[in-house]
């Protein structure tokens, strides 16, 4: 019988991703999809092949037998997402940020973790070739100690419920600082105990949110790092996609493209600019990965403590521009 996973909201842009993923799979079926937009829910479990369902409730329903589910809402329905899922005994894959804020984090690793179900971060960086080459050269000590970090993820504002703050906890700070703070603690195998931040609406003066931000982050161990996390690129540039790092370590320097697998293309007849992407797809070694830990009960590898020492360093960030002062975590 194959691993029966379900999506919840197809509200987040890689719903479809993940859903393309899974239809991808052997011995994966995804078995139903819930939404709060009934209508955008019925639509999604159309064009992939599955049912909706009116509630949770009814996702999860004995007999539907649904193993694991993707919460890809809002960010600010996170939390209840999960407690659903969580009291159904389903394994979860939550949409990054794990929360807006900390108490929510804390609540939902917690009752995941008496309920015995597992949660799982959505950080599909890590399942790129680049980022995974990377981490072998540092886990095999050819940079030798790194020093300092330089990073980046802009793209095009994707716009929606990302830039209502109520909803999204913020803006492209939020959105786009927790995936490569994600990476740098893993090849660090270190957290960030102090942040400073510029952060300002800078590309479009009319947004409610932030649209541009530069971090400044100190990790336990010595290392800086820097961030440019920003919706910085013209709407006919991909969403996201641009995450590099440059790496100085004592024994030598990398740098690092995790998207560097695509063809970007001009057109002359309407000046439009295409980035075809090809090559390996890290959506799906993040599903893959998923549903063999549902599968097998193996744990997963970007738990949701991840997910929250990545989120606290983007709250810190608002907090230091706020004050105009470095801010040590993590926060109380």
């Amino acid at each position: 019988m194959p691993t029966r996973l379900s999506i919840m909201s197809f509200a987040h842009l890689h719903a479809d991703f993940y859903a393309t993923a899974i239809g991808a799979l052997a011995d994966v079926e995804l078995a139903g999809v819930w939404d709060d937009n009934a209508q955008r829910g019925e639509e999604a479990a159309a064009k992939y092949g599955t049912q909706f369902f009116a509630t949770p409730e009814e996702l999860f329903a004995p007999e539907n037998e649904i193993r694991g589910t993707i919460v890809t809402s809002a960010n600010i329905d996170h939390k209840r997402n999960v407690l659903a899922a969580c009291e159904a005994g389903v394994d979860i894959l939550c949409e990054k940020p794990i929360s807006t804020n900390v108490e929510d984090a804390r609540a939902m690793i917690d009752a995941c973790e008496q309920a015995g179900v597992q949660l799982m971060i959505s950080f599909p960086c890590r399942y790129t070739p680049a980022f995974s080459q990377l981490l072998e050269a540092v886990r095999n000590d050819e940079l030798g100690e790194i020093v300092a970090i330089k990073g980046t993820n802009r793209g095009q504002n994707p716009r929606g419920w990302f830039n209502d703050p109520s909803l999204s906890g913020g803006g492209s700070v939020i959105d786009h600082t927790v995936h490569v703070v994600d990476l740098m603690r893993v090849l660090l195998g270190q957290e960030v105990v102090k942040v400073f931040a510029e952060i300002d609406t800078v590309f479009d003066p009319d947004l409610p949110c932030d649209d541009a931000g530069i971090l400044s982050m100190n990790f336990e161990g010595g290392c800086v790092a820097t961030l440019d996390a920003s919706w910085s690129r013209p709407d006919n540039y991909p969403i996201w996609g641009d995450v590099t790092m440059e790496l100085v370590g004592t024994k030598g320097n990398a740098s690092v493209d995790l998207f560097v697998e695509h063809v970007d293309a001009w057109r002359a007849a309407d000046s439009t600019f295409l980035w075809e992407s090809y090559g390996h797809d890290a959506n799906a070694g993040l599903i893959a990965d998923f549903a063999r830990c549902v599968e097998t009960g193996a744990p997963v590898p970007i738990t949701g403590y991840d997910g929250l020492k990545a989120m606290e360093v983007a709250l810190g960030a608002y907090r230091a521009a706020d004050l105009n002062d470095p801010v040590g975590l993590p926060l109380p």
